[in-house]
C-alpha cells in the first residue's frame, strides 16, 4: 500500500482537497481529506495526461515541416513527413519514438491516443518503442484490418482519402474505436465522415452547425490540437461552441510540429480560447480515457492509479492563488515530481 498527500485535485470536478490518495496494486483504495489543523504540503496531485492525439512515428523529423502548410507536411502519401518516414531505417524510428514516449512519461502523459502509419508494421513499432516505459499506448491502426490484430482501435486518415466502409465494419466487429480526422483543411469530409458512424472525430477545425449536431445525436467526442491547428495554418477548431455539443479532448497532434508536451497544450489552449482551467484539465485528462474507455483520468476510488504529482512549492508555482489554474496556466516539465502509471 502507499500513500499521497497533497493537495488532490479529486474526481470529475477536480476540487482541491487537503488530502491523500490511497494506491494497492496499482489501484486507488481511497480518497481521503486531511482535517487536522495546520496539515500542510507541497503537492499537487493530479491525473496524469492522457494526450487524445498524437502521430509520435513522426519523431524522425522534428521541427522539418517549419513553414510549410498541412499538404506539404503531413498529408498522405507524398508529404515531407512521409517521405522522411520512408527513408528512416527501422532501428531509428522506434529508436526516436522511444525518445519521445520517455519524454511524454517524463512530462507527465500516462496514456495516449496515437494514429499510427504503415498498418501492422507501424503498430508493431509504436508497441516495441513503448517498451519499457510506464505510459499506455493506445494505438489507431491503419491500412489493412488485420491491423487490429496488433493495434486498439483503426485510425482513417480522413473520409476523403479512401473508402473506410469495410476498415469501419470490421472495427465493430471486433468491438474496438473507429476514430478519423475529419474538418481540418476544410468541411467537405466531416458529413462523410459521420457517415461512417465514428467513435472519436479529430480536429474538427471547420465545424458548423449541422456537423454539431449529428456529431451530439451520435454521441462522438471530439479530440482538437489547436497547436498543430495554429502551426499548419488551417484555422482555429471553435472549442467553445463544441463543447456546447459533445465531449472534447486535448490532443499534441504531429512531433514533427510541436513538443508533446500536454503542460503547453493546456496553456495554449487556456489562454488563446479563454476557457476555465477546470475545462481544459479535464480535456486533457477525463475527455481522452473516455473516448476510449481507459480507465484513468480521474482520482477516486476503484480507478487505476495514473498520478502526476508536482512540486506546489517551486520557484514557478508559489504563491499560486488557485492549483487548478496553476496546473493548466502555468505549470512546466520542471516542476514535475513524480509520474506514478
Amino acid at each position: 500500500m502507499e500513500e499521497i498527500e497533497g493537495t488532490v485535485l479529486a474526481g470529475r470536478s477536480f476540487e482541491p482537497i487537503h488530502g491523500r490518495v490511497v494506491m494497492k496494486e496499482g489501484r486507488i483504495t481511497a480518497v481521503e481529506e486531511i482535517t487536522e489543523r495546520n496539515a500542510t504540503s507541497s503537492r499537487i496531485v493530479l491525473p496524469a495526461f492522457v494526450n487524445a492525439h498524437t502521430h509520435v512515428g513522426d519523431s524522425v523529423a522534428k521541427e522539418a515541416a517549419i513553414g510549410l502548410g498541412l499538404e506539404e507536411s503531413v498529408v498522405p502519401p507524398d508529404s515531407l513527413k512521409h517521405r522522411r518516414l520512408a527513408a528512416a531505417d527501422h532501428e531509428t524510428r522506434i529508436g526516436e519514438m522511444h525518445r519521445t514516449l520517455r519524454f511524454m512519461q517524463r512530462t507527465g502523459t500516462g496514456a495516449f491516443l496515437d494514429f499510427r502509419e504503415f498498418g501492422i508494421e507501424g503498430a508493431r513499432a509504436l508497441r516495441a518503442a513503448a517498451e519499457g516505459l510506464d505510459i499506455e499506448a493506445f494505438v489507431f491502426g491503419s491500412d489493412d484490418p488485420a491491423v487490429l490484430d496488433v493495434a486498439d482501435g483503426f485510425g482513417a486518415s480522413g473520409a476523403n482519402d479512401d473508402d473506410f466502409v469495410t476498415r469501419r465494419a470490421t472495427a465493430r466487429e471486433r468491438g474496438v474505436p473507429f476514430a478519423i480526422h475529419a474538418g481540418e483543411p476544410d468541411a467537405t469530409d466531416i458529413h462523410p465522415a459521420l457517415d461512417l458512424e465514428p467513435d472519436l472525430l479529430v480536429h474538427m477545425v471547420h465545424a458548423e452547425a449541422a456537423h454539431l449536431k449529428r456529431a451530439a445525436d451520435q454521441d462522438v467526442p471530439i479530440a482538437v490540437c489547436p497547436r498543430a491547428n495554429r502551426v499548419l495554418g488551417v484555422g482555429r477548431p471553435p472549442i467553445e461552441t463544441l463543447l456546447e455539443y459533445t465531449d472534447v479532448a486535448l490532443g499534441t497532434d504531429n512531433v514533427m510540429l510541436n513538443a508533446p508536451s500536454m503542460f503547453r497544450e493546456m496553456e495554449y489552449t487556456a489562454k488563446t480560447f479563454d476557457l476555465p482551467s477546470r475545462t481544459v484539465l479535464r480535456m486533457a485528462t477525463t475527455a481522452g480515457a473516455e473516448a476510449v474507455g481507459l480507465d484513468r483520468g480521474v482520482i477516486e476510488p476503484n480507478r487505476r492509479a495514473a498520478l502526476l504529482v508536482l512540486d506546489s512549492d517551486s520557484d514557478n508555482l508559489s504563491a499560486v492563488a488557485d492549483p487548478v489554474d496553476a496546473v493548466v496556466r502555468r505549470a512546466t516539465a520542471l516542476d514535475v515530481q513524480r509520474v506514478i502509471c
